[in-house]
């Protein structure tokens, strides 16, 4: 399989002005300036083969977005070296810029008091797009994001859903190869999220488009990605399938038990760690090796009305991944 983004050692790092306090402290840093070196991406390496869809995960200031913008060319590296598409990225050739999209959630590239249909038109002629070819591809995203009478509506004037829906559009306007997502759901409404990962899956797959996605919706990446890049402290330390990281730190399960006529004096957290409790109503945190017989005594013990069982939720595990790397870190 191709490889479309090929990342070796890559490093961003950011001198900042270290201002001594009060007025003297002014007055010496004219004459000498102290400063301090601030690693955005500490050479970061990875891999990312052609129609992947890839989630780029890590706490917030840990590099991902930098990473992003020096793969897009927006940011020069420090250090390092990257390929996307066969081309180095901050040489900012038009031909590398006409084969990928960066979506910047909190950005926007639509403007503001132009109705979307113009915004998108604008886009059309500054990337020499076929003006049939062009509205092709409108009417099948507009489609298949349900904004078609959104078009003529003024941007400003559209929800947050529906802005984000455009940008979508907009960025996906000179079908590219590669695509850079940061973000793409923050701020939306549950609807609006599942709408937009709907498209996404659905559209990618179909073109197979190579795409890098960070999000802090872990919904957002447990139903788009197979493969995870976790990054903290601009450093890799995880690259593989989702899969492995739940198999690895699921060492619980939650079990949820419902007895209409109260739970009773029943010893509950001898069979695990209780999460919430109502007098009706009890949420275990249970081993998963224990999950079997915890179970059957359960139900025996309370002649329960409702039982279920479900794994503990990705955003926890994928929190206990950051918090045994901040105590890594610590460590050293």
């Amino acid at each position: 399989m191709n490889v479309a983004i090929d990342v070796r050692e890559l490093t961003k790092a950011y001198r900042t002005y270290q201002k001594e306090p009060g007025f003297l402290g002014a007055i010496r840093g004219l004459a000498h300036r102290r400063y301090k070196e601030t690693l955005a991406a500490r050479a970061v390496s990875l891999q990312v083969n052609e129609g992947e869809l890839v989630g780029f995960l890590g706490p917030n200031g840990a590099g991902k977005t930098t990473v992003l913008k020096m793969l897009s060319g927006l940011l020069y590296p420090t250090s390092g070296q990257a390929r996307v598409l066969g081309y180095v990225p901050w040489k900012r050739q038009n031909e590398f810029k006409r084969q990928f999209a960066l979506v910047l959630g909190q950005k926007n590239q639509l403007w503001w008091d132009l109705p979307a249909a113009e915004s998108l038109e604008l886009n059309r002629v500054i990337y020499g797009l076929d003006r049939a070819s062009s509205q092709k591809t409108i009417d099948e995203l507009t489609e298949l994001l349900d904004v078609r009478d959104k078009l003529d509506t003024m941007v400003r004037e559209l929800s947050l859903g529906e802005r984000m829906k455009m940008e979508l559009i907009a960025a996906l306007l000179h079908r590219p190869k590669v695509l850079f997502l940061d973000e793409p759901t923050i701020g939306l409404d549950v609807l609006s999220q599942k709408k937009v990962r709907e498209f996404l899956r659905e559209y990618t797959a179909r073109h197979r488009i190579t795409t890098l996605l960070t999000s802090h919706y872990m919904q957002d990446i447990e139903e788009l990605c197979e493969r995870v890049i976790i990054i903290d402290h601009g450093q890799v330390f995880f690259d593989g399938a989702l899969q492995d990281i739940i198999d690895r730190l699921a060492t619980h399960k939650i079990v949820t038990l419902t007895r209409r006529k109260g739970l009773g004096p029943c010893d509950l957290a001898a069979f695990g760690q209780i999460l919430e409790q109502t007098p009706t109503e009890v949420r275990l945190k249970i081993p998963r090796d224990r999950i079997v017989a915890a179970s059957r005594d359960l139900i025996s013990a309370l002649e329960v009305d409702d039982f279920t069982v479900e794994d503990v939720p990705i955003e926890d595990i994928i929190r206990s991944v950051f918090s045994e790397r901040q105590e890594e870190m610590r460590a050293k």
